[in-house]
Formats: C-alpha cells, structure tokens, sequence
C-alpha cells in the first residue's frame, strides 16, 4: 500500500509535472466516467459526471495517505488503498483494464485512477473533512511537537506498531516507515507506548520523520508491481530484510507478525520490554 512518502511524490508528480508530463495545475475538467461503480465513495455517479465538469484544478496536495485535489468549490480525494494510482496520458488512448474513475482535460490530457486490485476509493464533497476530520496529526508538521507526541502515546496503552499504523493517532504512516522508524529509534514494535520517556518519544518522532523524509527525498519505496518509481527499498535497514545482518549490531534481522502485518526489527538494538518476546 502507497504510504506517506509514495502518495506525495504522486501528489507533486501531479502539482509540478516531470519531464514525461506536464502539470496538472490549470487545468479544467471537461468530463468525469466513472467505470468502477464502487470505486466512488461519494456522492452518486449522477452527481459526480455533473459536479466535476468545469471544476479547475487549483492545487493538489496530500494529507495522510490521501491524496487531494484542490478546486473551485469542490475537492476530490483518492484514497489508494493496496493498488491504486493516477496516470497521466492523452485523452484519446485505449482506457487501460485496470482503470477506474477518467478525468478528462480541456487540454486533451486525461487523469485515471488505476486500480488492480478495486480497493481504491474516490470522494468529491465541499467539505472534505467528512473523510478527513478523523485523521491524527501530520508527522511532518513542525508545530506537531515531542511533548505533543509523547503525550499523545501516553494517553494510549497500546503496542508501538499497531499505534503507528493508526490514521487517527498519526496520518501516513504504513508497514514500511513505522519499522523503518521503530529501529532507527531504539524500540522494539511491542512496547506499550505509555512506557516511553519523553526522551524516547522525542527519538522516536525524529526517526520517523527522517525515514518519512528520506522516503520522499528517493520518490518512495517500489517493492512490488503496485507502486514503481523510487528507490527506498535499496536502503530498507530491517523492512524485508529478515535473518540479514543489522546495519549497526549485525545481529540477523527477525520477522513476527504484530496486529496480522510483518514487522521486522532487531532483536539486540531494539531489546523485548519484557525480555520474552
């Protein structure tokens, strides 16, 4: 699943254009098809063919793992779920077998939604908070301080893994960043999360900000044939790199499942709160 880092290099792929395609900014949509019926969260399809045509893309950002397109007065939301993503191409090619949702530009460019696997989802509302009101806190946020994080894991008694993949405790972070983080920071994924110092959550917060912000910086992970394009996955320092050595100890990587997801982590830096595990 596109996590933080893979839905933002999407997002500014999209907002700054590459050298394969322009941007999408300024554009206007012509015409909107919706090809999965239940790929349209919200509102009917009636309504969406109507209210999407003339809508003029303003800007598209992110927030948590999903991604948002700014318009007049309306907002469209993409949630990718385990295979979605959006390609650019020119309105008159052959509509790929595993598209979805169309937007079709003035320009003659075309915005799809591909999604294999149809867990992907599509909301336009004027108030995009009745998908995204009940998403935690933006890891990247500056104001989102080591106090506010440390009193945020306190107000849980949760293990550290299963919390982090929580969009209402924090918003983007997946399977891959959170080992990635959990290692950089010392702790093992099974440590309740009111046990931590506030030291320790200050680490904390800073290893999953530089993993996040490495992720970015490589334009994301491309581990399998869902999401390709970045290059993190050559730097993974536990993620799928079970029984290998540890970068820093070089005791051999471990792999147990917290919450029914792999995690992966260091037995010797990132030691069992109870010693048992």
């Amino acid at each position: 699943m596109p996590e933080l880092p893979e839905v933002e290099t999407i997002a500014r792929n999209l907002r700054l254009g590459t050298s394969e395609q322009p941007t999408l900014l300024g554009e206007t949509i012509s015409s909107g098809m919706v090809l999965w019926e239940k790929t349209l969260a919200y509102p009917s399809i009636p309504e969406f063919s109507v209210n999407i045509t003339g809508q003029h893309i303003e800007d598209i950002t992110r927030r948590g793992k999903y991604l948002v397109i700014l318009m007049g007065d309306a907002t469209l939301l993409f949630h990718l779920r385990m295979s979605g993503d959006l390609v650019v191409e020119q309105a008159g090619e052959r509509i790929a077998t595993h598209h979805r949702l169309l937007l079709n530009l003035e320009s003659g460019l075309r915005l799809a939604f591909n999604d294999p696997r149809k867990f992907g989802r599509v909301w336009l509302t004027p108030n995009p908070e009745m998908v995204l009101g009940e998403l935690g806190p933006e890891p990247l946020d500056e104001q989102f301080t080591a106090a506010d994080f440390f009193q945020r894991l306190h107000q849980k008694h949760r293990q550290l893994k299963p919390l982090l993949l929580d969009q209402k405790f924090l918003a983007g972070i997946g399977n891959i960043y959170a080992d990635e983080a959990l290692h950089l920071a010392y702790l093992h994924p099974l440590m309740p999360s009111d046990m931590l110092s506030l030291q320790q959550a200050d680490v904390l917060l800073t290893g999953i900000r530089q993993v996040l912000q490495e992720g970015i910086l490589r334009n994301g992970a491309s581990i399998d044939w869902v999401y390709r394009g970045g290059d993190f996955q050559n730097y993974f320092r536990v993620y799928q790199r079970t029984g290998e050595a540890c970068f820093r100890c070089g005791t051999p990587i471990q792999r147990i499942v917290v919450g029914q997801r792999g995690t992966h982590f260091c037995p010797s830096c990132q030691l069992s709160p109870d010693s048992s595990v």
